[in-house]
């Protein structure tokens, strides 16, 4: 079997993998039947159709012919490096780390973190937009959270809201 393209066996392979492992963690929960769906219903059949899409994503790398077999390129590490750093602050940012002292700073803080921070894996960085984007994201994300969805989790910074 030779691989034809190695960008579609990989990215397959990695459909396979998640849809797997969501599926195999689904069965943990009660699945109950179509008419009474239980809590691992729904992540057993994403799991199952998302492992479907990725055989049929590596079936078509080793069945398809490409002009130079499409490598996969270096790692982008700064991308990666900002994305993670990015959500790893938002989660900082939102709850707060109470063992090293540090507040929780509420959802719009984490917001504006999470947006200015995952920009800096981009080629160009621009302030306003960021902030403009940042800004748009933080109403949009309480409206949706606090007045639509009711939750409870801070808004503001801790030193601010009481």
């Amino acid at each position: 079997m030779k691989i034809k393209s190695q960008k579609d066996f990989f990215s397959g392979l990695m459909f396979l993998g998640v849809g797997v492992a969501f599926a195999w963690g689904a069965t943990t929960y009660t699945v109950g039947t179509g008419a009474r769906m239980g809590p691992g219903y729904f992540p057993l059949l994403l799991g199952i159709l998302l492992a479907i899409i990725g055989a049929g994503i590596m079936f078509k790398a080793v069945v398809v012919e490409t002009v130079d077999g499409e490598k996969i390129g270096k790692w982008a590490w700064k991308q990666i490096f900002f994305i993670i750093a990015a959500n790893l602050l938002f989660g900082v940012l939102l709850a707060g780390l109470p063992s090293f002292g540090v507040p929780a700073m509420g959802l719009i803080v984490a917001i504006y973190g999470l947006t200015f921070v995952s920009s800096l894996a981009g080629h160009e960085f621009r302030f306003k937009e960021v902030f403009v984007l940042a800004t748009i994201l933080a109403v949009g994300s309480y409206v949706a959270f606090i007045w639509g969805l009711n939750l409870q989790f801070p808004v503001w910074p801790s030193f601010i809201a009481g």
